[in-house]
C-alpha cells in the first residue's frame, strides 16, 4: 500500500450535520442568484436536478457539462449566462456555510505524516462542485492542495460516487492498482464501497453516515484519533 484516498465533507473536513450544510449552501446560493431575477424556489429546484443528474452521469461528458446541460434545459440557455456569478458565490458568500463545518487538527497531521513517510494523497470528495469551492472547503479543513496528487472536482470528474466507475477514474489518473490504495471516508455507502474493487478501506466515524441496515462490524474503522495512530505506525516507504 503506498496510496491514501481521502474523502472530504465528513472524513478531513469535520461536518455535523450534512443536512444544515446543504441547508445553509442553497439558502446562500438563492440568495446570490435571486438578484438575478430567478425566484429562489425555481432556482433551488433547477440545482437540485443539475445535481441529481451529475450524480447519476455516465461518463460521457464531465459533471459540469452534465450540471450545466441540465441547468440550461430548466431555466433556458441563457442560465450558462449565470456561470461568472456561481463563481463570485463560491469566492465570496460561500464563506457563510464554512460555520457548519469545523476544523480537526489531526486532518492536517495525517495528511503530513502520509506525506513525510513518502505516500501518495488523493483527496476523492464527491465532485458536486466546482475546483473552487473545493479549494475553500479545503482551505477551512487547513489542507494544502499542494500535498495531493489529485482533487476530484466537478470540472475532472465524469461520475460521482457510490459509481464505482468514479473510483475506477481516480485510479487511472494517478496509475494506480486498487490493492496499492486506502480509501479513508465517513459514508458507509459512498465511501466503502471501493471495496468492491479490492481496495482497502477506513471508516472514520467522528461523523458517521451509515443508512440503516448496513452492517459495518466487518470494516476497519475508528474515529480520528485511531487513524492517526494508524499512519504513525506505517512504515516509512523507501
Amino acid at each position: 500500500m503506498n496510496t491514501f484516498i481521502f474523502d472530504l465533507d465528513g472524513t478531513l473536513l469535520p461536518m455535523p450535520s450534512q443536512e444544515l450544510f446543504v441547508e445553509t449552501y442553497f439558502k446562500a446560493l438563492a440568495g446570490k442568484l435571486t438578484d438575478h431575477g430567478l425566484q429562489a424556489g425555481e432556482l433551488i429546484g433547477a440545482v437540485g436536478a443539475a445535481t441529481e443528474a451529475v450524480i447519476k452521469n455516465d461518463g460521457t461528458m464531465t459533471n459540469e457539462q452534465r450540471f450545466w446541460e441540465k441547468f440550461c434545459s430548466i431555466l433556458g440557455e441563457k442560465a450558462v449566462e449565470l456561470e461568472p456569478v456561481f463563481e463570485h458565490f463560491y469566492q465570496k458568500e460561500f464563506a457563510v456555510v464554512k460555520d457548519t463545518t469545523s476544523r480537526h487538527p489531526n486532518a492536517g497531521e495525517c495528511i503530513r505524516s502520509l506525506k513525510e513517510k513518502g505516500y501518495k494523497v488523493v483527496l476523492a470528495t464527491n465532485p458536486l462542485f466546482p475546483r473552487i469551492a473545493t479549494l475553500t472547503r479545503m482551505e477551512w479543513a487547513g489542507l494544502d492542495p499542494r500535498d495531493f496528487e489529485l482533487i476530484t472536482t466537478y470540472e475532472n470528474s465524469s461520475y460521482c460516487k457510490p459509481n464505482l466507475n468514479y473510483y475506477k477514474e481516480i485510479l487511472r489518473e494517478i496509475e494506480k492498482q486498487p490493492e496499492e490504495c486506502i480509501m479513508v471516508g465517513n459514508d458507509v455507502k459512498e465511501d466503502m464501497c471501493v471495496a468492491g474493487l479490492g481496495m482497502a478501506t477506513y471508516l472514520l466515524k467522528d461523523c458517521l453516515i451509515c443508512p440503516e441496515k448496513m452492517d459495518i462490524d466487518h470494516l476497519r474503522q475508528g474515529d480520528f484519533d485511531d487513524l492517526l495512530d494508524m499512519i504513525r505506525e506505517l512504515p516509512v516507504l523507501s
